[in-house]
This record gives structure tokens, sequence and C-alpha cells, in this order.
């Protein structure tokens, strides 16, 4: 395959996974990321790509989306003054070391390790959103000292291995703490920042055989891929959220966290080599 046809190829299926993130995105206010790295992994793998550093590619480059749509949302988020920042500030020193050792754990970790590792994950998330309730509490406030110094790098360090922002952890993380859920929302916006910029960083130097990265790859991250997927979700969010004010998100959302378990258990499944 010449380099202008894999382009083109890559470029088709990259139109339609940023299409389809950017609308779960606006829809669901799921992070895009859970969807753009099994969906990357199924591109570079039919492309040709099924490198022992696949994965490492498929969280980078879905990282480096992240920067960008975080970004945009926590100033859209901003704006309408729902943005927690005194929260934000004070866990966002922890998720960015946890972020910096996820980097680095995941560097050592071949693809089929990382399959496993993001499969397990993902099956958490999918069935807290699929059968997770809005009252459920753990306390009437954000942890702080001792808890607060654990599970802050433990949300960077998690959502680095999973490629993802900081929605799928720190929203119901926030929400199980009293904090009230569009509030959530938009203070996750913020981890995402946090978990993406210093990772991002680390990815860049992280280097792939040339046989399996696809072309204008730097580092870890395809930038083909980045730039398709950005344009797709800046264009189809919007759709999202009008769909969401059209309807009720809630059973959607159960759907799509039974959906996302079984993507993790696919993803479980490879990794198993079944």
């Amino acid at each position: 395959m010449t380099d202008m046809t894999l382009l083109l190829s890559m470029g088709a299926m990259l139109l339609a996974i940023g299409a389809f993130a950017g609308v779960l995105a606006g829809l669901l206010g799921v992070g895009g990321g859970i969807i753009l790295v099994p969906s990357f992994f199924y591109a570079f793998q039919v492309l040709g790509y099924d490198g022992p550093q696949l994965m490492q590619m498929c969280l980078a480059t879905s990282l480096a989306t992240i920067i960008v749509t975080s970004v945009r949302s926590v100033l859209g988020h901003h704006a309408k003054g729902a943005v927690d920042w005194g929260i934000l500030r004070s866990w966002a020193p922890g998720i960015a070391i946890g972020a910096i050792l996820g980097v680095a754990v995941a560097a050592g970790l071949r693809s089929g390790t990382l399959q496993a590792i993001f499969g397990i994950l993902a099956l958490i998330v999918g069935l807290y959103m699929a059968f997770g309730r809005s009252e459920w509490q753990l306390a009437d406030a954000m942890p702080v000292g001792l808890r607060r110094a654990v599970l802050s790098p433990a949300v960077g360090f998690l959502s680095v291995l999973m490629g993802i922002g900081g929605g799928s952890f720190g929203v119901p993380l926030m929400a199980l703490h009293a904090v009230p859920i569009h509030r959530a929302v938009a203070t996750a916006a913020g981890f995402g920042v946090t978990i993406a910029v210093p990772s991002v960083a680390g990815f860049l130097f992280f280097e792939i055989a040339p046989a399996h990265r696809p072309p204008l790859t730097v580092g870890a991250v395809n930038l083909v891929a980045f730039a398709i997927v950005i344009a797709m979700t800046l264009i189809t969010a919007p759709w999202g959220v009008k769909l969401a004010h059209a309807m009720d998100p809630k059973p959607l959302k159960r759907a799509f966290g039974v959906f996302l378990t079984l993507v993790a258990l696919n993803m479980l499944r490879k990794a198993a080599g079944w």
C-alpha cells in the first residue's frame, strides 16, 4: 500500500471515528478517549500496524486529542461559572504526578498487557455507567490530606493507562463525594488537561519502530489521527449536545455503559489471544 493510499484509507476511517466520538461526547458527557483508544486500535490494526507497541500509540494519540478538547471544554464551562477551581487546584499536582508515572509504566509494557489493563478498567467504567445510581455517595465532601494524596495520583495514573481524560474517573469520584454533577463534569475537564499535557510530552519521546508506525507519527503520537479526530469532534460534539437537550440521555448512557462493557470484554478477549 503506497503512502498516499494509506493516508486516504486512514483518513476515511478516522473521519468516522472522530464523528462518532464527538457525538457521544456531546450526547452523553463521556470523554472521547474511551471511544478513541479501541477505535484507533482497530483502525491501526486493520492498516497493518499491529506491532508490540500499538497500544502505546493509541493511548498517546488519544491523549493528544484530549489536550484540545479539554481546554475547549474548561473554557466553556468556566464562562458559565461551573468549574470548581478549588478542587482543580488542590487535585492537579497529584494528578499530574500520576500521569507522569503512567507514561513511565506504559512505556515498559507490551501492547497485550495494556490491552488487558484497558479492558479491566473500561469494564469497571462501563458497569458503573450502566448500573450506577446518582444517589450513591461515599462522603459529603471531597477527600483531603492522605486520601487526596493517594487518590489524585491514582486518577492520573489510571487515566494514562487507558488513554482517557478526567471524566471517566473524575466525574464518578466527585459525584460520590457530593459534588453536583454539572460542576463535576466541568471540573473533570480540567483534570483532563492536567492528565494529557504531561503525558503527551512524555509520549513524544517514545520510540516506535518505523515498520510499526503509520506515516506522520512523532514519538507515539500519530499526527494524522490527531488532526482528523480533532476536526471532526469539534464539528460533531455540538450535534451531540443538541440531541442531549432533545431527549433524555439517561437511558442512552446506560445503553452506552452496556456497549462499553462489551467493548471491554472484546479487548480482554484479544489480550488473552482468543
